[in-house]
């Protein structure tokens, strides 16, 4: 019997894109290494804290010195150094706080809650999770010799603007949490009414559909393959969306239903997570979970900052 060759599909040509504005790009990434955005007259003018909590620094002194140290990836005697260095190039009247002021305040840090920039039109939202390192080895490690036990990672959850690439929803959660029982409380964060919620399959479930309708968003959720229409037999207030998913998908299928609803939108939510590791890193350098939070809940304003300067705009020319 002849042996039968399964041949590859050709693989289709990669689209290459042109950047439009990258003069005023360019000015952007080169301002992101300004002081000034992070320390300013206003931060200056409120550095002492106020009030009875017998404090010597205020919140706004310590958030600008851990976005120093998360903008600049400084450890935190780094940090203390940076500032006390900056304090006598610019002559400037404060004090420095000692690296362990960080450590203790960062804990209870009330970090500004995610603004969506303004005039930015319906908030179409995309939600996705990635993973942060805190304990574990390097690639190279791992390649060469193996993984060990002692392997830690917390999640980070995003919310996304897809139309201005701004973060407007985040969370930090262990890494056993599933991606969907954080889908509430990043729906929660986001002030405002919301279009559309682009998330994949992993949020797959009637309560999904259910908490997006109830923000008055509509929910576009692939279904997992094999998926009923029909909900399970004893479910009260069965959204009507999951099903319908799964009905025009078996009529068109799913390539042209993900084009039909724009799913592809939802990769918007992955760029975020990859500049994010890009630019503040793949791992966080606090110990305790909740020191751990205000520096996710840091990074994710530091990012909001750099891009708000200034985004690429790309057009397809292959």
């Amino acid at each position: 019997m002849a042996q039968r060759f399964r041949t590859r599909p050709a693989a289709s040509a990669k689209p290459r894109y042109r950047v439009t504005n990258w003069r005023d790009y360019n000015r952007a990434l080169v301002e992101r290494g300004s002081l000034t955005l992070w320390i300013d007259e206003e931060v200056l003018e409120g550095w002492r804290a106020t009030g009875g909590k017998g404090w010597r620094y205020s919140d706004v002194a310590i958030l600008a010195a851990l976005s120093l140290r998360t903008a600049f990836r400084l450890t935190l005697r780094q940090t203390q150094g940076f500032l006390a260095s900056l304090k006598q190039c610019l002559g400037l009247t404060i004090e420095v706080p000692h690296y362990s002021t960080y450590c203790r305040r960062a804990a209870g840090l009330e970090v500004p809650k995610l603004v969506r920039p303004a005039g930015g039109g319906p908030l179409h939202l995309a939600i996705d999770s990635t993973g942060l390192k805190v304990h574990g080895e390097g690639e190279w490690k791992i390649r060469m010799h193996g993984k060990d036990r002692r392997r830690v990672w917390r999640k980070l959850h995003l919310g996304v603007d897809i139309a201005t690439g701004a973060i407007v929803a985040q969370a930090l959660t262990p890494s056993q949490i599933h991606d969907a029982a954080e889908l509430d409380d990043l729906l929660t964060a986001v002030d405002g009414s919301i279009a559309a919620v682009y998330v994949d399959k992993a949020y797959d479930s009637f309560d999904s559909h259910a908490a997006i309708l109830a923000r008055g968003a509509r929910p576009v959720i692939p279904p997992r393959k094999g998926a009923a229409i029909r909900p399970p037999p004893g479910r009260p207030d069965v959204p009507p969306t999951r099903g319908a998913a799964v009905a025009r998908i078996a009529e068109i299928g799913r390539k042209a239903w993900k084009k039909e609803t724009h799913y592809h939108r939802r990769s918007l939510a992955e760029t975020a997570m990859g500049r994010y590791k890009t630019i503040i890193g793949p791992s966080l350098k606090a110990r305790t979970f909740d020191n751990q939070k205000a520096e996710a809940a840091i990074g994710a304003r530091c990012l909001n900052r750099f891009t708000a300067l200034g985004m690429p705009h790309s057009i397809r020319i292959a």
